[in-house]
This record gives C-alpha cells, structure tokens and sequence, in this order.
C-alpha cells in the first residue's frame, strides 16, 4: 500500500504537531462522555498509549478533556487504544482491594481484518488491500450495520476505517455499553457464519429455511458477488476453483465468460436440488463464503477488549484512523485517506487564494495610507 511518501522515521517529528494542533480533542471528549450523565464516566475509562520502540502503557485514565489533551500532548503516542469503563480510575488500580477493579462497561465494537479473508482474494495477501479487495469491507459494513439496526435496534454506530487493511464498528448506546460478556458473545455468533480454519473447504452449512438474517445479509452479497467475485477476483478462471467443479469442466472449456460459467454453475445446483437435499442452498453458499463479514469474536465479547482510537495515526501506514460515512461508502478509498505527513504538510502551505488576499490587504493598506498622507497634506495646506 502506496502512503504517499509517507517515512515512518518522521514519525516522531510529526506527531507532536498532530497533537498540538489537529487532533480533534473536544469532539472525542464529547464523545466519550456522553454528555456527562453519569458520574466518573469519562474519568473511570481506560485509555492505553502505545510509546516509541513498542512502550506500551496501559491503565491511563483522565478527569477532565484539558488533562487527557496535556497528556497527550505530553507523550506523543504512536498509537492509542480505547477501553472499559471501570469500577475505579485505571490510573488507580493498584491501590484497589485486590478483586474490586472490573470493567462495568464499553461499546460493543467489532473488528473487520482484511487478512481473514486470504482464502477467497488473489489479487494481495496478508497485510496488503487493493480496490479490487477493499470491496469486502464496504460488504461487510452494509451487512452488519443493516443487521444491528434492524435486528438488534441499534442507532448509535461509528464506523472508522483502521489506518491500514480493516475497519472498526463502535455501537454506542447505552443498552450496547451494558451488555455482559455473554450477550455480546451471543450478538458477535448471532453475526458469524463463516466457520472453520483453513483446512475446512465448506465453511458455510445453510439450512431450511434461510433465516430472516441471513436472507437479508443475501440482498448485499447478491449485489456484490458478480462484480468482486467474478471478475475483481475470477474465482472460475483460476484452474485451482476449475478443477473443484469437474462436472462442469468440459462446458467450462466451451465458456470463457465469467457470468456465464456461474450460470452453469446455477443451472447445476437446481439440477442437483431435484434429487439432493443436501445441495438445497448450494450457491448461496459459496457467495456467502467469498462475501460475507468475517468477524474477530473475541474482540467483541471482551468488555475490557482494548480497540485503537478514532483519529489514532497508523504507525505503519501513517494514516489517520478516519471515521467513515456511510452515504459515501461505494466512492470510500483507502489511498485517499490522508497521512500524518500530508496533513502537517498542509498546515504550512498557504490556502488557496490566500496571497491573493494577503496582496488585495497589502494594496488596500496602501491606498488607505495614501488618503491618509493626501488628509494630511490638505489639512496642512488649509492651515497656511
């Protein structure tokens, strides 16, 4: 991934800039202390700071918006993380009763990482995304936040891309922030479908009938499939996805188009359906298996679960950890999310029209001194 020009040895000498006069303090205070109805909530949160050389800090907790921004300020974190709301400050556990520290509460966040999805993309690998790939994630985003509105009745969702290949979901209602362990264990399963490692070959078993959910998650998926599955990623040109379909390979050597080869691969599942049951769903199957979210459970379960901060610079990538707006999803470009190095960059560039103004200032000066020294000069001419 291109950061443009982005050298991670300034890091350093940019983010003291970055925190002094960008970071968005007073939005994030506002945010995370929900307006201040419940008392030691923002002073009773986990912050945890990641330092130069990987000097991991955790436990910091704040009383008010100025010593969170003095602090940081202070530290320059390479990265920050966000966690639970606790039963004492953070910054005091040690001198807590042993057992009496515990984490009350925290959003319900979900982690989206590009690098579980390696088995059904060929165009990168790894920590690598692309456009051809990154369309997973805007799948991934229109099926979960679909899925928590409707059926769980959530309506406070932030969604932040990470800095690098993932994306971050914080609901924050109140009724989200006090889920125990076990309901947002069984709210993260609720949403998994994609089961088995890497070994498993059928990593998606649908039964009869669909469920509501699932059948809702399949109007994305349907809408996406054509475009990243068979042509960003060519699942039926590549000879190791030919092979696994031998009925149909002969026909495949007569059908070079992608389209239509999944067509015969239709026509053989409703063919397959009228002696099998057990092929009942069989294409909607492998579209779920390429497309449908694939979630880190054990970042949503954990209350006291850490998650990198909105705003939070990408040590590798340099780029800032920017909230994402969903009427703009289907245009969102990762390359085009800006680096710590662009935006101090731009601090000190002049604004457009900018000296424009700066000479229009200057000759309205000019002038104004002129009609002033021509006052004077009248003035003085009155006097003799």
């Amino acid at each position: 991934m291109s950061s443009s020009n982005y050298d991670s040895a300034c890091l350093p000498d940019l983010l003291p800039l970055y925190y002094r006069r960008l970071f968005p303090f007073s939005q994030y205070y506002r945010w995370l202390n929900y307006g201040g109805v419940q008392k030691n909530y923002f002073q009773n949160r986990e912050f945890s700071f990641t330092l130069k050389d990987d000097i991991y800090v955790r436990y910091q907790s704040f009383s008010t918006q100025t010593e969170l921004e003095k602090e940081i300020q202070k530290m320059n974190p390479y990265k920050i993380d966000i966690g639970a709301i606790y039963s004492h400050r953070p910054n005091q556990h040690n001198t807590v009763k042993s057992g009496t520290f515990q984490a009350l509460e925290k959003e319900l966040v979900f982690d989206i990482d590009m690098t579980d999805y390696d088995d059904v993309r060929s165009c990168c690998s790894a920590a690598e995304i692309c456009c051809r790939c990154w369309t997973l994630m805007t799948i991934a985003i229109r099926v979960l936040d679909r899925a928590l509105r409707d059926d769980f009745g959530f309506q406070q969702l932030l969604w932040v891309y990470s800095g690098r290949r993932g994306v971050h979901c914080w609901v924050c209602d109140e009724a989200a922030r006090k889920l125990s362990v076990t309901a947002r264990s069984a709210v993260a399963e609720y949403l998994s479908l994609v089961k088995g490692g890497d070994e498993t070959v059928k990593k998606v078993v649908l039964t009869d009938p669909i469920h509501p959910s699932i059948r809702e998650s399949l109007v994305f998926v349907e809408r996406y499939f054509p475009r990243y599955a068979l042509q960003d990623q060519d699942i039926l040109g590549r000879k190791e996805s030919v092979d696994k379909v031998k009925e149909l390979q002969q026909d495949f050597q007569n059908e070079k188009k992608p389209e239509n080869r999944w067509k015969l691969v239709m026509d053989q599942a409703i063919r397959k359906r009228s002696t099998s049951k057990k092929s009942l769903h069989f294409e909607k199957e492998i579209m779920l298996q390429y497309c449908y979210p694939r979630l880190d459970v054990n970042v949503s379960k954990g209350v006291n679960h850490l998650l990198k901060s909105p705003f939070s610079v990408h040590p590798k990538t340099g780029r800032i950890s920017v909230p994402m707006d969903l009427k703009e999803l289907e245009t969102f470009d990762t390359f085009a999310v800006p680096t710590i190095s662009q935006i101090c960059e731009e601090l000190d560039r002049p604004k457009t029209g900018e000296e424009e103004e700066k000479s229009e200032d200057a000759k309205e000066k000019e002038n104004e001194k002129d009609a002033a020294e021509k006052r004077k000069i009248r003035d003085l001419q009155k006097d003799f």
